[in-house]
């Protein structure tokens, strides 16, 4: 349990959104907290499976015929880094949402305090994982998990260094967003072929990234409910729900926003 504890945390348990929508949300979620409203933890799911850029990314890396073929949406994230693919089975993403004034101004120290849930759900699945020690190169630019590794926010296997989640952090004015993504299942075909011109080998993803089913006997089911047990547990978090107004503001977001063609293509905020 945090420090944080004390203070009105409500949990959201796993739901499936579209991609837009669930960006929205943190964005809501963000502008409550902000307002005196609880702080959020919460455990989503992409349905479709969506590719959501990081804030500076070229679209012009994206295979836009392919995610349209396989009615993969695209959006694109408030934080920064490349492109990850969020496989409707195989990817489990979460967010913490807080005010910026109970947490650390530090950006290593911030992280260190936020990810400590997701540590802490790792253990509980017999997943050994560690923060990032080594450098290792960047094999492919636009794609998250195959950048650089940094030490303050990408969690790998201790027993092969293979990562297993990317964490990032939008920090507002009067509050902070922090967002990830925990590999269930690798899907690296996949997660390759949203990239144009790429010229990566599956074998050379599966070097970089692994996924929980590599290492644990666990179902996606179960693989989620520690993981939303950990958040719940680090905040002492009620089990809560959007209230109506949150959603209508949402979908409203999710339209103007993180679906438009400004904000998809050309990370321009139309708001």
């Amino acid at each position: 349990m945090t420090d944080l504890a004390d203070r009105e945390w409500r949990l959201i348990r796993e739901e499936a959104r579209e991609g837009p929508m669930n960006m929205a949300l943190d964005e809501i979620a963000a502008e409550t907290a902000a307002a005196g409203g609880p702080r959020t933890v919460r455990v989503y799911q992409w349905e479709p499976s969506t590719l959501s850029l990081g804030y500076n990314q070229d679209s012009d890396t994206i295979d836009w015929e392919y995610c349209e073929r396989e009615g993969i949406t695209v959006t694109r994230r408030p934080t920064g880094g490349g492109g990850i693919y969020h496989d409707y089975h195989g990817d489990i993403s979460y967010s913490i949402v807080a005010p910026a004034t109970e947490l650390p101004g530090d950006l290593m120290d911030c992280y260190g305090l936020l990810c400590e849930p997701i540590m802490d759900a790792f253990e509980a699945m017999g997943v050994p994982a560690i923060f990032a020690e080594e450098e290792r190169p960047a094999v492919y630019q636009p794609a998250c998990y195959l950048r650089e590794l940094h030490p303050a926010h990408d969690v790998v296997s201790a027993t092969d260094r293979r990562k297993l989640s990317g964490n990032a952090q939008y920090r507002r004015k009067d509050s902070v967003i922090q967002h990830g993504s925990l590999t269930y299942a690798g899907r690296p075909e996949r997660h390759l072929a949203v990239f144009a011109g790429h010229d990566v080998t599956v074998d050379e993803f599966e070097d970089r990234v692994g996924a929980i089913e590599d290492y644990a006997d666990r179902s996606r089911e179960a693989a989620v409910e520690t993981l939303t047990d950990a958040l719940a547990t680090w905040a002492d978090a009620e089990a809560g729900a959007w209230t109506d107004d949150e959603l209508a503001r949402a979908r409203e977001r999710a339209e103007t926003k993180y679906r438009s063609e400004e904000w998809v293509r050309d990370g321009t905020d139309p708001i």
